[in-house]
């Protein structure tokens, strides 16, 4: 922990999320850090950038000990790009995205904003980490293990891909293990559909979804992991990025 490096957190759930707090109160132990999160929550933007309006980035005040900390009027990708742009006065090492309120496995990683703002550090050559957890669950997993997989994985940089790391929302006393390596499963995480009600002039379509079950997922896959009580640690690579020498 004596190497301390130049740490850009964002999300997507928001500058006023307690998840993003405590990656920055982890993320403390091992450099000095910016957060540049959006105003207000930005969750299934995916990778999306604001392109015709302007931008504001305001200062906040925030819980932990940081080196600044802004909120933008944009989306996750957004706000990356803001703070590797405009913001902050060098390039960080590592830009950690998170803590997600609720999974970013399967089908789900392609609608995260979490995972776009982790991918759009990925364009500027920036090594990254999305962190993920259950939306309502405990979160006892996250908070004993956080710090010592930030350590191994900051350790391990990706060029192209990131890291997709999953908490369980098992308490302490459930908790199985760590499963490295893992793939998406070839699922949503939700069952998704829409109540639909007529009017005159079409329709008004409600959102509802089921969450899976814990069977409900390929065995060893990410969805299946968190959902069995293990730390789901993957991969994901950018669409767009060319691998080096072809």
């Amino acid at each position: 922990m004596n190497n301390r490096r130049n740490i850009l957190i964002a999300n997507d759930d928001g500058i006023q999320s307690p998840g993003i707090v405590r990656l920055a109160e982890a993320a403390s132990n091992f450099g000095d850090v910016w957060v540049v999160a959006p105003e207000g929550q930005c969750s299934g933007m995916s990778q999306k950038l604001t392109i015709f309006n302007e931008l504001n980035a305001m200062r906040r005040d925030f819980p932990s000990a940081v080196k600044g900390a802004y909120a933008i009027s944009g989306t996750p990708a957004d706000c990356v790009k803001v703070a590797l742009k405009s913001l902050m006065p060098a390039a960080p090492d590592v830009v950690f995205s998170g803590i997600n309120a609720g999974y970013n496995a399967g089908y789900d990683i392609a609608y995260s904003g979490t995972i776009g703002a982790a991918m759009e550090a990925v364009l500027h050559g920036i090594p990254a980490i999305a962190f993920s957890e259950s939306h309502d669950g405990c979160h006892e997993v996250t908070d004993k293990y956080l710090c010592a997989i930030m350590e191994e994985l900051i350790d391990q940089p990706l060029y192209g891909e990131i890291w997709n790391v999953n908490f369980p929302g098992c308490p302490k006393a459930g908790f199985r293990g760590i499963i490295r390596d893992v793939e998406p499963a070839p699922n949503f995480f939700f069952d998704n559909d829409y109540n639909s009600a007529e009017e005159k002039n079409g329709y008004v379509l409600t959102p509802y979804a089921r969450l899976l079950g814990p069977d409900d997922a390929p065995r060893g896959s990410d969805v299946w992991a968190v959902l069995n009580g293990y730390i789901a640690i993957g991969r994901i690579r950018n669409m767009v990025y060319r691998i080096v020498g072809l």
